[in-house]
């Protein structure tokens, strides 16, 4: 364990699986006390197992928080400042996806895509921002390239997880004013259950057939993503990449986690680590 987290505490929420189980792992290997949040507790026994498998299960501890909930949020941040005197680092990493086209779908659908993506994201920020301050701590919330590159079938996905990219791009040099770094974190396609969520093969050939006139469109779109997710990124290589934001002395606001990532947002995103931006933005708040 290195010595300069082994007594920091960082939240990570949604550690059911995927990228944010691997991420507390990954976090509590390095010396750091991990509060590892669910909705559901129950839902932790891979983690658990996990834990117990890499030795680490004596830094792991399991928090109910529902990020949709801002009292959950603030009694969830409350108590770990409680329980340990500070709180050094937040990772927003819970997250919700959606297949569809608005226009089929309706306004609803997008609504609580938005809830659990973006205003999950304001939530558990917002509660924690005090106490990072006083820490001198850093926020990192996990995103996608669809944050970046807006896709087909995932509007309201995208447009949550562009809100969060513009949100903490606007907090960064505010943050950096009172000693908080903020640290957005990109994956391209990771093979996690966050997908298979999202809609089993037989799931998303009903949701073809539901789409009218979009339905060759998507048909097109799914045996295109296929093709991408053959080779994607594993979860646990994804949170080393989360794990060095983390950890870094002086990390990005914009970090991809797989040369993928970098590939497919360079075309929109010349500007890679978001250091012209904030370059500029930061003198704007002296």
């Amino acid at each position: 364990m290195s010595d300069p987290a082994s007594d920091k505490t960082v939240l990570i929420t949604g550690t059911s699986s995927g990228i944010g189980l691997e991420t507390a792992l990954a976090a509590a290997a390095d010396g750091w006390r991990v509060l590892a949040t669910l909705r559901d507790p129950a839902r932790a026994g891979r983690l658990r197992e996990a834990a117990q498998a890499a030795g680490v299960d004596g830094r792991i501890e399991i928090r109910q928080l529902d990020v949709t909930d801002a009292a959950s949020a603030e009694r969830c941040v409350a108590e770990a400042v409680r329980d340990h005197g500070s709180l050094d680092a937040v990772v927003n990493n819970a997250g919700a996806g959606h297949l569809g086209t608005l226009e089929i779908d309706g306004v609803e659908a997008a609504r609580q895509v938005m809830e659990v993506n973006f205003f999950g994201v304001l939530n558990v920020t917002r509660a924690a921002l005090p106490h990072l301050r006083a820490s001198r701590g850093r926020v990192l919330a996990v995103t996608s390239v669809g944050g970046v590159v807006g896709q087909p079938f995932n509007e309201a996905y995208c447009a949550a997880k562009f809100a969060v990219e513009g949100y903490l791009e606007s907090l960064a040099p505010l943050a950096a004013t009172v000693g908080v770094g903020v640290t957005i974190v990109e994956p391209a396609a990771v093979a996690s259950e966050f997908v298979a969520n999202v809609g089993a093969p037989e799931a998303l050939a009903a949701l073809a057939d539901r789409q009218g006139p979009y339905a060759p469109a998507l048909k097109a779109y799914l045996a295109r993503t296929a093709g991408a997710f053959a080779n994607a990124q594993s979860s646990a290589d994804a949170a080393r990449a989360v794990l060095a934001a983390l950890t870094a002395e002086r990390p990005a606001l914009r970090v991809q986690t797989s040369d993928a990532a970098r590939s497919f947002v360079a075309p929109k995103l010349a500007d890679l680590d978001g250091s012209a931006i904030l370059g500029m933005t930061s003198a704007w708040v002296g």
